[in-house]
């Protein structure tokens, strides 16, 4: 209803906060009070309400896509109605209050995915970094193919650091659609082409290095193995497949009930992701943590694949 944004535009009072909200003043105003006995806005005086610091934060773009119940916030929200079938059934049962499974429905409903995409933002779970490594060094890297990549930002900083590499990006094609600008920017367009394609079908093959950054995370073990089986059905002999986030060096993973409720997904030890490289026909070969604290895990095919 951006009660927030109302307010710091200086609509205060409350039969004027119901007008511009298109909402009902006396409903309106129970739900501000019973918000401000939660810390969140103040009354400074009767019928007259304010933001308080608690409330400044919701002009927070990413703040307010979270808790917007007509966009992305609104679809977590429900989503968790979904959680006693997710834990008897060990699938997710989004699809039984939406209609849809999570990512059918954000096709089929653009202004939802539009603010999916502003809450991840361009450069997805945070900021790009082109410190991959690679056993024996890029040296050897001429083709990067970076499944799932979204926008394209960690493709366009690879391209940036490593001159000498091509690229090329692959997501749906409504999410390639938006990379051209990055990699304008990044000046490494001559370099890059972008293909729209599910992930799931073939991808394109003879790259020297498959990446995937939080990927996994978002998808059911069966769905994971598909990804590193494609993954490994593209690589040359030599080549292989890094895996950046989804999957941890800890004794326990990440719970990450909101992904198994939206998705499915879940976050991996490395002896678990192990087992899924392994059904894909490839194995582990080194894992670690880069100079900004990603955790990375290199695959290459086994030795049954070769």
């Amino acid at each position: 209803m951006r009660i927030a944004e109302h307010l710091a535009a200086g609509i205060t009072r409350i039969d004027d906060l119901a007008t511009a909200a298109c909402a009902h003043s006396d409903s309106l105003a129970r739900v501000l009070r019973h918000l401000i006995g939660k810390g969140l806005f103040s009354e400074p005086a009767p019928g007259q309400f304010a933001l308080n610091d608690a409330a400044r934060a919701l002009l927070e773009p990413g703040v307010r896509l979270g808790f917007d119940l007509d966009g992305i916030g609104g679809r977590m929200a429900g989503a968790w109605s979904s959680l006693l079938a997710a834990v008897e059934t060990g699938a997710p049962a989004y699809d039984e209050v939406f209609g849809r499974p999570f990512w059918d429905d954000l096709a089929a409903h653009p202004l939802v995915a539009a603010s999916f995409d502003a809450l991840m933002g361009p450069e997805g779970h945070g900021p790009p970094s082109a410190d991959i490594p690679i056993t024996g060094g890029w040296d050897s890297i001429r083709a990067v193919v970076d499944v799932g990549g979204g926008a394209g930002s960690l493709l366009a900083e690879i391209l940036r650091v490593h001159p000498a590499v091509r690229g090329t990006l692959v997501d749906l094609p409504s999410t390639v659609a938006r990379s051209a600008a990055t990699f304008e920017a990044a000046g490494v367009a001559d370099r890059v082409t972008a293909v729209g394609q599910s992930f799931f079908d073939p991808l394109p093959s003879g790259a020297d290095l498959y990446l995937m950054k939080n990927v996994l995370g978002d998808w059911p073990d069966s769905d994971a193995v598909k990804l590193l089986t494609r993954c490994a059905e593209a690589a040359r002999p030599e080549g292989r497949v890094m895996v950046m986030g989804g999957v941890t060096d800890a004794e326990r993973a990440d719970p990450e009930l909101l992904m198994m409720v939206l998705v499915g997904g879940k976050s991996r030890t490395l002896a678990e992701f192990r087992e899924l490289a392994g059904a894909a026909r490839l194995e582990v070969q080194s894992a670690g943590r880069n100079s900004v604290g990603r955790f990375i895990v290199e695959c290459r095919l086994s030795s049954v694949a070769a």
